[in-house]
């Protein structure tokens, strides 16, 4: 027996409402390009639309103009979404309270998660969308993955309930020095101050 090695995700499709609400949504508020559209190939009556979410990969909403929006949850049940997380920059991050408050678009505040800021709202149709903000940049050659294995491993050895900052200054640290050469035989730290 062997796995089904899968290598990230392809795309996400959500059940949508009416056409412009998900555009509105998708691209009017979270800034997605509306790249594609084309008819649900296993529904006609049903369009499909598709969104870059800023890496190349896929959102897709099928669409149905007898659909309306709801403004309540999403079911919570087991099996099912809880939210979906979006990446920004620190920039965007900063200025998505006031760009939520002037829309009216009620929102969690700040959310400090120890190694990503977050704030939590809701689409159209009720379902949690979380846009999150690392605290750090991995090293080049690193992904954001390889910090957080190396902080988990930190945060765990030190008893901590939570990733903290320290842990991913020093698996950032272990990184670079795993990886990255250097002409020195001692690299551990020095004082040159003393």
């Amino acid at each position: 027996m062997q796995k089904l090695q899968v290598q990230g995700v392809h795309h996400i499709t959500l059940t949508g409402a009416d056409r412009q609400t998900s555009i509105d949504f998708w691209e009017g508020v979270l800034g997605m390009p509306f790249i594609f559209d084309q008819p649900n190939l296993d529904d006609p009556d049903e369009g499909h639309l598709y969104f870059d979410p800023g890496d190349g990969r896929l959102i897709t909403i099928f669409t149905n103009e007898t659909r309306k929006a709801v403004h309540s949850r999403t079911p919570m049940d087991p099996g099912c979404v809880h939210h979906i997380a979006f990446n920004v920059s620190r920039a965007t991050h900063m200025q998505i309270i006031k760009r939520l408050d002037a829309r009216g678009i009620a929102h969690s505040g700040l959310k400090d998660r120890g190694f990503m800021d977050s704030i939590y709202f809701k689409d159209p149709l009720g379902l949690l969308i979380e846009l999150a903000c690392y605290k750090f940049e991995p090293p080049v050659g690193c992904t954001h993955a390889d910090v957080m294995i190396g902080a988990h491993r930190k945060r765990v050895a030190a008893g901590d309930r939570n990733i903290l900052e320290v842990h991913l200054a020093d698996a950032i640290e272990d990184l670079v020095t795993a990886r990255q050469q250097s002409l020195s035989t001692d690299r551990g730290p020095k004082n040159p101050y003393s």
